[in-house]
């Protein structure tokens, strides 16, 4: 069977969001979180609809309630019902493959990121939601392998980007090294080489650098990444090194990727003084329109005018994720996009 790894590019049917709840770590920032959650799901819904994973049905009363009072086309959502331990949606969402032209849909392990937290629940959203029909007639297929959808990046044509700090990460698959990673990818995603990240992390993030944190095809020949143009920053040297690797990659035709630098803002903290994953590589494609995250930073508007130059034909749109970084993570990581195929 002939798989292929579609591109976020792709034609979509919906985007997955896991709405949070009083029973996570959003406890504290809970009514800004769901204020970023509503501008994302408006966003998406006035180009396609939108999947709403809830705790239960009061969490499911409550959900529709703040989308309806956001303005939301509420005839573009579909709600299920199934609990979660967090909301990270990209890491415990399907991973949809055309398997001999039809799509398919792939439900890898979640371990909360090699063990860092509690993941049983999130690892059973996506077989909750099949069950339930949230996801139309589309198959779903369980994979015994540990992998989530942050840490990989597909051309549609056989090319994957990806980092070895986090795929190579031993709590992860431990009894698999390089070679027996790069198999699994190979037959589960149909990908035909790996371009493999060894540079490049951001403080806060808790993925073990995650590609989508740092550098995302924008396609097939162009690659957004993180700048860091401050040499005091710590970041300086470790994202130069990454910028050189991609500068060394090549395309199936061995051309030079074209690269485009998007800078990272100034240091952001919380409370307890940690630095915060801020990065605009976090965006995510949707039919139509690029939703990119924004810090309230000089930043902002250059990253901005740089995507706009990598996706001519899409609108820019910029969404405050303020609130989404303080628990390390920002709009990429918290949405899951699903094919045009599903019903």
């Amino acid at each position: 069977m002939s798989r292929t790894l579609l591109p976020e590019w792709a034609p979509q049917s919906a985007v997955m969001l896991t709405w949070p709840h009083e029973d996570t770590d959003w406890a504290p920032i809970l009514e800004e979180a769901e204020t970023v959650f509503c501008r994302i799901a408006h966003e998406v819904t006035l180009r396609q609809g939108l999947v709403v994973t809830c705790q239960d049905e009061t969490h499911e009363a409550h959900v529709c309630r703040r989308l309806t009072e956001a303005g939301v086309d509420m005839t573009r959502v579909i709600t299920g019902l199934a609990p979660a331990n967090d909301t990270w949606a990209r890491d415990h969402g399907p991973i949809t493959v055309l398997a001999d032209g039809a799509p398919l849909m792939l439900d890898f392990t979640f371990n909360g990121w090699g063990g860092k937290y509690p993941a049983e629940a999130d690892n059973a959203v996506t077989r909750r939601l099949h069950q339930q029909g949230a996801f139309g007639n589309l198959p779903l297929t369980t994979v015994d392998f540990v992998l989530e959808g942050g840490s990989i990046e597909s051309d549609g044509l056989g090319t994957l980007l990806t980092t070895r700090q986090c795929l190579l990460t031993p709590t992860r698959n431990p009894d698999l090294d390089e070679a027996g990673i790069e198999a699994v990818l190979r037959r589960e995603l149909g990908v035909e080489r790996i371009l493999w990240l060894s540079e490049g992390h951001l403080a806060g993030d808790d993925t073990d650098s995650h590609v989508d944190t740092l550098a995302r095809l924008c396609s097939p020949d162009t690659i957004a990444h993180v700048v860091c143009d401050d040499p005091e920053d710590p970041h300086h040297a470790p994202l130069a090194a990454m910028t050189a690797e991609l500068e060394a990659f090549r395309t199936p035709e061995g051309k030079p990727y074209r690269l485009i630098p998007l800078p990272l803002p100034a240091p952001i903290h919380d409370e307890e003084g940690r630095r915060l994953p801020a990065t605009h590589a976090n965006f995510l494609i949707i039919n139509g329109a690029v939703l990119v995250p924004t810090y309230g930073d000089p930043t902002d508007a250059v990253s901005l005018t740089r995507l706009a130059e990598a996706f001519p034909e899409r609108e820019i749109v910029g969404i405050d994720c303020r609130p989404l970084i303080h628990q390390f993570g920002s709009l990429h990581c918290v949405t899951m996009q699903l094919p045009a195929a599903i019903d």
